[in-house]
C-alpha cells in the first residue's frame, strides 16, 4: 500500500531511494478490494482488469465510472474527491468501481484526496489478467485454493473456481498443516530447496504482504495466539519486526520516534543492529534521526 510500500520495498532491495515511488517503473492502483497499492507499472491490467465483475451489471457500472472519469479529467490529474464533486456522485467512493476496467491509476495524498487519471485499456482480456493474478496468488501466498483466492482477490468465488480450473495444468495438488491446497508446479522445486540465510533484522510496516495472511494462515506464522492479536489487530496493524527470519516483535512510528514491543529479549548485537535498521529507513523529511525505544510485552 502507498504508505507502507517505500519501506516494503526498502525490506527487500538494497540502497531503496526516498523517491521510489516516483520511478515510472511502479503505478499506484485501487488493487484487490479496491484498497490502494504500488504495482509494477506493466502489471497495472493483472491487479485491475483481473476483478472485472463477471456478471453484466458490476460490468456496466465499472465501464459507467471508467467513462465519467475519462471524459472529465481528460487525462489531467484531479483529486478523485473534487471529480465525485464535480459528477454529483454524493460519494466519490463510487469512481473505485472504475479501476476493474484497468484504465484507471491513482497517486495517494491521503484517504480523500488520491489524484486520479485514466490511461488507455489493457491489451488483455478480464480474463487473462484473472489466470495471471491467481498464478502471482499461488507464487506468494500459495499454497492456496479458489476459496481463498477469492476472500483475497475481492471477486467472486464462481469467477475464481473457473480460473483454478483453467490452471489446473499448472498446478500441483498438496497437503498442508492447515488443509489441501495447490500450488504453481513451476514452484515445487524452489519449495523444495534449502532456505537461503534469513535477513538479519527486518522492519515491515503495516500490511506488509509478507503477513498479509487471513484465517488460519496466521497460525503458521504466529502459532502463539496472543502475539497473534497482537499482530492482527482490529483496527490499524503494527508493523512486524523480523529478526533472523522470525517475527520478534511488532513496531510503531511516531516522526522520528520508533516504539517496538519485544516478543523475546534480543541480544546486545541484536538491538544494534534494529537501531541501524531503524536509522536506515528511506524516510523522507525526517528532522533527526530514527530513535529506538524497546519494551518487553508480556
Amino acid at each position: 500500500m502507498p504508505r507502507a510500500a517505500l519501506l516494503s520495498i526498502h525490506a527487500r532491495v538494497a540502497d531503496t531511494p526516498p523517491d521510489v515511488l516516483d520511478n515510472a517503473a511502479l503505478a499506484q492502483v485501487w488493487g484487490p478490494r479496491y484498497s490502494a497499492y504500488v504495482v509494477a507499472a506493466e502489471d497495472v491490467p493483472v491487479f485491475t482488469l483481473s476483478r472485472l465483475p463477471d456478471n453484466a451489471a458490476g460490468r456496466e457500472r465499472a465501464e459507467k465510472m471508467a467513462r465519467l472519469v475519462r471524459e472529465y479529467t481528460h487525462g489531467e490529474k484531479i483529486p478523485y474527491d473534487d471529480v465525485g464533486l464535480a459528477l454529483g456522485l454524493g460519494n466519490a467512493n463510487a469512481l473505485r468501481y472504475g479501476t476493474a476496467t484497468g484504465t484507471i491509476l491513482i497517486r495517494w495524498e491521503g484517504a480523500r484526496r488520491p489524484l486520479i487519471w485514466t490511461i488507455p485499456a489493457p491489451a488483455i482480456t478480464a480474463e487473462e489478467a484473472r489466470l495471471e493474478l491467481a498464478r502471482r496468488y499461488l507464487h506468494v501466498f500459495g499454497p492456496g485454493n479458489a476459496e481463498s483466492f477469492a476472500e483475497w482477490a475481492g471477486v467472486s468465488s464462481r469467477s475464481t473456481v473457473a480460473a483454478f480450473r483453467t490452471l489446473e495444468p499448472e498446478l500441483t495438488a498438496v497437503n498442508t498443516p492447515i488443509g489441501d491446497g495447490w500450488l504453481l508446479a513451476a514452484d515445487e522445486p524452489l519449495l523444495r530447496a534449502e532456505p537461503r540465510p534469513p535477513a538479519g533484522v527486518r522492519l515491515l510496516p503495516s500490511g506488509d504482504t509478507y503477513f498479509l495472511l487471513q484465517g488460519r494462515e496466521r497460525g503458521l506464522l504466529v502459532p502463539d495466539a496472543r502475539r497473534r492479536s497482537a499482530l492482527w489487530t482490529s483496527r490499524v496493524w503494527p508493523g512486524a519486526l523480523l529478526v533472523d527470519g522470525q517475527v520478534s516483535g511488532v513496531w510503531r512510528r511516531g516522526h522520528e520516534k520508533l516504539s517496538i514491543d519485544l516478543w523475546r529479549p534480543l541480544t546486545a548485537a541484536e538491538r544494534d543492529a534494529v537501531e541501524a535498521e531503524a536509522r536506515a529507513l528511506p524516510l523522507p523529511g525526517l528532522a533527526r534521526a530514527m530513535s529506538v525505544s524497546f519494551a518487553q510485552a508480556a
